[in-house]
């Protein structure tokens, strides 16, 4: 036990710097001078230029047979779409609530458990399902009248980004099934650069430029590929087996809380009492449907 014990509070530690990284990407996408698929874009652009540079690092193969494209591509579809609607929820409703939205993906994975694995609907799961509605009510329910188009769009566009993100958490997981898989840095590789590929078409599709207007966004869009999409990642999935699944979870919820922080510290965001209310609500109700030991060891 003595021997666990730093190895654990280490991770631990890990875990709460990659939640402390990842908690920017609203930020990015926010004060980034581009449009929300042109982010979206170099997120994965730059992302997948620094996993490809520590997978060569680490001398990992690329390539082991056809039989993994299918959860490539699949996961790149699902997250391209993750990354489409999340950061157009972003500039609607800002990166705040954008961010406790998209981690409803808990209760969307929970439910491909139940539905697709079998697996049992705990009672902390049918306890949290009431308690995040009640959360998500005091944030945005209360005066959904008075939002205007653009505001309940985005919020509409939060909860499409967490059944996305689910799917790509999915594929990553048929992924991970997979005998002689590639390693998590390969595969997100591969991800990455696929999810990238499909959102440039997106933006030349939908007539967005993806030119990088001045030297400061394209420094932004840098740290938010390296740092968010690659280092943060990473760091935390390294760590996903050595902690308990429920502390896991509950140092996750760093990242919703902090980007709820710098929303109202750097966007001057307004925030009601009742508002902050339902957020710590909706992030317990998170956590409690989050905590699945089974789904936390694959993930």
């Amino acid at each position: 036990m003595r021997d666990h014990t730093p190895h654990s509070h280490r991770a631990e530690l890990e875990i709460v710097a990659g939640s402390f990284l990842i908690s920017f990407s609203g930020v990015f996408v926010k004060i980034a001078h581009v449009g929300p698929t042109a982010a979206g874009v170099y997120r994965n652009l730059f992302g997948a230029l620094a996993l490809f540079a520590i997978a060569l690092a680490r001398r990992d193969e690329f390539w082991r047979g056809w039989r993994h494209l299918r959860w490539v591509l699949l996961g790149g579809i699902a997250f391209a779409a993750d990354i489409f609607f999340w950061h157009r929820s972003i500039h609607y409703v800002g990166p705040g609530l954008a961010t406790i939205l998209g981690n409803f993906q808990v209760f969307f994975l929970a439910t491909a458990g139940i539905l697709l694995f079998r697996e049992p609907a705990t009672l902390r799961f049918l306890l949290s399902v009431p308690i995040a509605v009640t959360g998500l009510f005091l944030l945005v329910g209360l005066n959904w009248s008075d939002f205007d188009a653009s505001y309940r769009r985005g919020v509409v566009f939060g909860i499409i980004t967490a059944a996305s993100y689910a799917i790509y958490l999915l594929c990553l997981r048929g992924a991970r099934r997979e005998a002689g898989r590639l390693s998590a840095p390969a595969n997100l590789t591969w991800v990455t650069a696929i999810t990238a590929l499909l959102l440039v078409l997106a933006a030349v599709a939908g007539g967005e430029s993806l030119r990088i207007p001045d030297v400061g966004t394209g420094l932004v869009l840098v740290a938010y590929g390296v740092l968010c999409q690659a280092l943060g990642w990473i760091i935390i999935s390294r760590n996903f087996q050595r902690v308990p699944a429920s502390r896991f979870s509950l140092i996750l919820l760093l990242q919703p809380s902090l980007t709820f922080i710098w929303d109202i510290l750097f966007f001057d965001r307004p925030t009601s009492v009742v508002e902050m209310a339902g957020a710590l609500i909706t992030m317990g109700a998170i956590y409690l449907g989050g905590v699945r030991p089974a789904l936390a060891k694959e993930t």
